[in-house]
């Protein structure tokens, strides 16, 4: 009899160590993280001087007398980078531009797809068209990206801007200016080009701090001052230039220079 009970006992004892062993085993459930990113979006607008741009016949006078008006811009900008306590991060780099037109609503918005550390912010900047490591001609195969293909002979690629208008002469007559950047052209003496330029330049836009919140969208107001374009450092002339300046490196060169305070931020 005292065999069968201490074989009994031990039974249970193994039995109830490997239910133990099996409860030991089972999976402690993870805690949920808790979020900690938010979202950037930009949207984009328009001013000549305090007021916003109206596009169309609206006439204006740039700083070199010019009276012109504009139609529409169009342009990319890409490699969007963001500042933090030193910290250097490029978004959307599985898609690394955005393409904005003033003819197209949708454009004018962009919601960067990367989740952000929340946090305060430094700055933000981004390169103005694409460099030469991006700009890869018909990597667009759709509207309206495709329509802003560069002439391969001039450099291939693609358009960093496009400023269309009119302006007026001196003798009183309207003619169109095709206000193009892209990439530039070197040429020999007999007028054969013989290579090419990169044009895209890095914006880096001052007062440009901001916050990103967990869960929020954080929008910030991207202003182009068109008629900075035209202004500073270099006073542009359209009767210098005249009307189509994709092959004139000289004056594609003014409008990089020029473009470095285009931009700012508003909150």
């Amino acid at each position: 009899m005292m065999n069968l009970l201490n074989y009994k006992t031990i039974i249970l004892i193994v039995f109830a160590a490997i239910l133990s062993l099996a409860s030991s085993c089972e999976k402690v459930p993870k805690q949920a993280t808790q979020p900690t990113t938010g979202k950037l979006q930009l949207n984009f607008d328009f001013y000549n001087e305090a007021d916003p741009m109206e596009w169309g016949n609206n006439k204006y006078t740039n700083a070199a007398g010019n009276e012109y008006s504009a139609y529409y811009v169009k342009f990319f900008i890409t490699r969007l980078t963001i500042f933090k306590g030193g910290e250097t991060t490029v978004l959307n780099q599985f898609h690394n531009s955005h393409y904005v037109s003033t003819a197209v609503a949708t454009t004018l918005q962009w919601t960067i797809a990367d989740e952000i550390e929340n946090g305060s912010y430094d700055s933000l900047s981004f390169t103005f068209g694409f460099n030469d490591e991006d700009n890869v001609s018909f990597m667009f195969a759709n509207q309206p990206e495709v329509n802003m293909l560069w002439p391969e002979e001039l450099g291939g690629g693609y358009h960093a801007m496009q400023l269309d208008g009119k302006w007026r002469l001196a003798n009183d007559t309207l003619t169109g200016f095709n206000f193009h950047l892209g990439p530039g052209q070197f040429y020999d003496t007999s007028g054969d080009i013989t290579g090419f330029i990169d044009n895209s330049f890095v914006v880096s836009i001052p007062s440009s701090d901001f916050e990103i919140s967990t869960g929020s969208t954080t929008n910030l107001i991207l202003r182009m001052h068109v008629d900075k374009w035209f202004t500073s450092p270099i006073v542009y002339d359209h009767n210098t230039y005249g009307g189509s300046i994709m092959a004139t490196q000289d004056a594609m060169e003014k409008v990089v220079m020029n473009g470095h305070d285009v931009f700012s931020i508003v909150k």
